[in-house]
């Protein structure tokens, strides 16, 4: 019987040991090479220990268990050829579904569980499905009244919530423990304070619109608010250094380029997967690198690799609906930009109120560093470069040129 050992990879420089997050694969399972069977997670990120040839798996450590960085948690018997385990699918019983009591009322037709139309009006405008109503209607229809009442009562959004007294304790992840010492570190050792600005979005939206299908038919992706802001930051961090540089010691390291860190939303959390030299890149390689990046994150697949580094960070809190925050820095970087949730407001225009798209934005920074006039004057550049990004993108070049990257 030949066995092929699975030892946990190490996730980074100084990590000992990682947690079983969970296993791809029962024990006795036919495994491929290079089929992932298992993720682990550390304090640093979240990484797949891959079959290194073909057989059935042998699981050694359970999930849950904390395991040394290099122990065999489990082997590979590549004597077995095929499944080992023919798949049988599970009898299924049959079940008769209720069918709908047709009913008569007022000359229409319902069934049983069906809202009148003051109850069906109800419900779309509030997004309310007709299996959170109890219908006490004739032959249990739904009416009006029974919609409010299940509104007033509220809604558990999610199975076994509500009406009980229970709680669930669950252990933190190594991953989940690591970012809330950062978190309380960067409080107690940066002096972090955050300046607020608004962007009128109006020009930037006119830009997408027109030259989207140009950018989607030559490289698969859409303009979004990322690429114009990641641009706009690079300028700025040129003019304003000190906020692309760090404290070291008792110096502070100046960087002639930028590596921006982009916060992605991952599984297990978020993550900031760094754009290397993003000051080169025009806004369809940005896109498409954050594209690239944000889909390894939703698959588990981002490497410490891929976040290391980074000198100033983005965050994007307006894709949840955030209309403000103040975002915290992520060290040993000195400040971070938050992106808001774009919303029509009335603002005044040349003497006149007109209603333009409005996003909020703040830079919270380490004043150790950062002065309060850099951290202003940084803040409004970007402002400036977003509301008129033809002067800041284009310059004399054919916009298109610019934006394809020719």
């Amino acid at each position: 019987m030949a066995k092929i050992e699975l030892k946990v990879p190490s996730p980074g420089e100084s990590i000992t040991e990682v947690i079983i997050a969970r296993w791809l694969k029962n024990d006795g399972d036919y495994v491929e090479k290079d089929e992932a069977v298992a993720e682990i997670d550390s304090d640093k990120a979240t990484l797949t220990i891959n079959a290194e040839d073909n057989g059935a798996i042998k699981i050694l450590a359970a999930e849950g268990d904390t395991v040394k960085v290099g122990a065999v948690v489990c082997t590979i018997d590549t004597s077995v050829k095929g499944e080992t385990k023919p798949k049988v699918e599970a009898k299924k019983e049959e079940v008769k579904k209720e069918e709908p009591v047709a009913v008569q009322q007022n000359g229409t037709n319902y069934a049983k569980g069906t809202p009148a139309p003051a109850a069906k009006k109800l419900m779309e405008e509030n997004k309310i499905a007709a299996t959170q109503v109890n219908g006490t209607g004739k032959d249990g229809i739904i009416t009006k009244a029974d919609v409010l009442n299940a509104m007033s009562k509220g809604f558990g959004g999610q199975k076994g919530f509500g009406g009980t007294r229970d709680t669930d304790r669950q252990k933190m992840t190594p991953l989940r423990k690591k970012l809330a010492q950062r978190l309380v570190s960067v409080k107690n050792q940066t002096a972090m304070l955050t300046t607020f600005n608004e962007i009128d979005m109006s020009q930037i939206f006119a830009l997408r619109a027109k030259y989207n299908p140009i950018i989607e038919k030559q490289f698969g992706v859409k303009l979004g608010f990322m690429s114009f802001f990641t641009k706009a930051v690079t300028e700025a961090l040129q003019l304003y250094p000190a906020v692309n540089a760090m404290i070291d010691g008792e110096e502070i390291v100046y960087h002639k380029y930028c590596d921006v860190g982009i916060a992605v939303s991952a599984p297990k959390g978020l993550v900031v997967p760094v754009l290397r030299n993003a000051e080169v890149m025009s806004l369809a390689q940005v896109e498409i690198e954050i594209k690239n990046l944000a889909v390894k994150a939703r698959d588990n697949k981002i490497e410490l690799k891929d976040m290391e580094g980074g000198t100033f960070t983005i965050t994007n809190g307006g894709v949840f609906g955030s209309l403000m925050s103040t975002p915290i820095i992520n060290p040993p970087q000195s400040a971070i930009l938050g992106m808001h949730n774009v919303v029509e407001r009335p603002v005044a225009v040349n003497g006149q109120v007109v209603i333009r798209p409005m996003m909020y934005v703040a830079l919270s920074y380490d004043h150790r560093i950062i002065d309060g006039r850099e951290s202003v004057g940084f803040l409004v550049k970007v402002k400036e470069m977003c509301e008129n990004p033809v002067k800041m993108l284009f310059g004399g070049k054919d916009p298109a040129d610019v934006l394809m990257g020719l």
